[in-house]
Protein backbone atom coordinates (compact mmCIF):
# COMPACT_ATOMS: atom_id res chain seq x y z
CA UNK A 1 0.00 0.00 0.00
CA UNK A 2 1.09 3.36 -0.86
CA UNK A 3 0.38 6.05 1.71
CA UNK A 4 0.61 10.23 1.46
CA UNK A 5 1.68 12.28 4.49
CA UNK A 6 -1.87 11.63 6.22
CA UNK A 7 -1.35 8.24 5.88
CA UNK A 8 -4.54 7.71 3.95
CA UNK A 9 -4.27 5.25 0.66
CA UNK A 10 -2.96 6.67 -2.27
CA UNK A 11 -2.85 2.80 -4.37
CA UNK A 12 -2.61 -1.04 -3.48
CA UNK A 13 -0.01 -2.37 -5.27
CA UNK A 14 0.33 -6.23 -6.09
CA UNK A 15 4.22 -7.13 -6.66
CA UNK A 16 4.60 -10.83 -6.39
CA UNK A 17 3.15 -14.12 -6.74
CA UNK A 18 4.57 -16.71 -4.56
CA UNK A 19 4.70 -20.56 -5.41
CA UNK A 20 3.11 -22.90 -2.09
CA UNK A 21 5.55 -22.13 -0.29
CA UNK A 22 8.18 -19.49 -1.06
CA UNK A 23 8.41 -16.20 -2.86
CA UNK A 24 11.41 -14.22 -4.02
CA UNK A 25 11.14 -10.72 -2.88
CA UNK A 26 13.52 -7.97 -4.49
CA UNK A 27 13.57 -4.66 -2.35
CA UNK A 28 14.29 -2.55 -4.50
CA UNK A 29 10.93 -3.65 -6.42
CA UNK A 30 8.92 -3.26 -2.90
CA UNK A 31 10.00 0.46 -3.17
CA UNK A 32 9.92 1.28 -7.09
CA UNK A 33 5.81 2.29 -7.35
CA UNK A 34 6.34 4.54 -3.62
CA UNK A 35 9.30 6.04 -5.46
CA UNK A 36 6.98 6.93 -9.08
CA UNK A 37 4.23 7.74 -7.03
CA UNK A 38 5.95 10.03 -4.40
CA UNK A 39 4.90 7.70 -1.67
CA UNK A 40 5.64 9.49 2.28
CA UNK A 41 5.33 5.67 3.30
CA UNK A 42 4.35 2.38 2.64
CA UNK A 43 2.46 -0.91 4.53
CA UNK A 44 3.26 -4.45 3.40
CA UNK A 45 0.95 -7.11 3.35
CA UNK A 46 1.86 -10.65 2.68
CA UNK A 47 0.12 -14.05 3.32
CA UNK A 48 1.20 -17.36 4.01
CA UNK A 49 -0.97 -20.15 2.37
CA UNK A 50 -0.42 -22.61 5.36
CA UNK A 51 -2.53 -20.33 7.08
CA UNK A 52 -0.26 -19.60 9.72
CA UNK A 53 0.67 -16.19 9.83
CA UNK A 54 3.62 -16.79 12.13
CA UNK A 55 6.35 -14.24 10.89
CA UNK A 56 9.08 -16.88 9.48
CA UNK A 57 12.92 -15.95 9.69
CA UNK A 58 12.61 -15.06 5.75
CA UNK A 59 9.91 -12.31 6.86
CA UNK A 60 12.15 -10.82 9.73
CA UNK A 61 15.06 -10.82 7.47
CA UNK A 62 13.29 -8.85 4.25
CA UNK A 63 12.14 -6.63 6.89
CA UNK A 64 14.79 -5.05 8.22
CA UNK A 65 16.20 -4.73 4.44
CA UNK A 66 13.00 -2.93 3.66
CA UNK A 67 13.15 -0.82 6.79
CA UNK A 68 16.78 0.01 6.05
CA UNK A 69 15.68 0.90 2.48
CA UNK A 70 13.15 3.24 3.47
CA UNK A 71 15.76 5.20 5.63
CA UNK A 72 18.00 5.81 2.85
CA UNK A 73 14.54 6.95 0.20
CA UNK A 74 12.45 8.66 3.17
CA UNK A 75 10.57 6.25 2.50
CA UNK A 76 8.62 4.83 5.86
CA UNK A 77 8.12 1.59 6.09
CA UNK A 78 4.64 1.15 8.80
CA UNK A 79 4.39 -1.99 8.89
CA UNK A 80 5.03 -5.39 7.61
CA UNK A 81 1.55 -7.69 8.26
CA UNK A 82 1.32 -11.07 7.59
CA UNK A 83 -2.08 -12.68 6.93
CA UNK A 84 -3.43 -16.12 7.39
CA UNK A 85 -6.10 -18.19 8.24
CA UNK A 86 -8.55 -14.56 9.31
CA UNK A 87 -5.52 -13.56 11.47
CA UNK A 88 -2.88 -11.17 11.13
CA UNK A 89 0.68 -10.75 12.37
CA UNK A 90 2.27 -6.98 12.52
CA UNK A 91 5.93 -7.16 13.19
CA UNK A 92 5.83 -3.67 13.37
CA UNK A 93 3.81 -4.52 16.82
CA UNK A 94 6.15 -7.70 17.48
CA UNK A 95 9.74 -5.77 17.39
CA UNK A 96 10.65 -8.13 14.16
CA UNK A 97 12.52 -6.48 11.62
CA UNK A 98 12.20 -2.84 13.00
Amino acid sequence: MLLDTRNQVQDIVELYHGSLNSSEVRVGEVFKPAVRRNAASILVVHNHPSGDPTPSPDDVTVTRAMVEAGKLLDIELLDHLVIGQNRFVSMKERGLGF
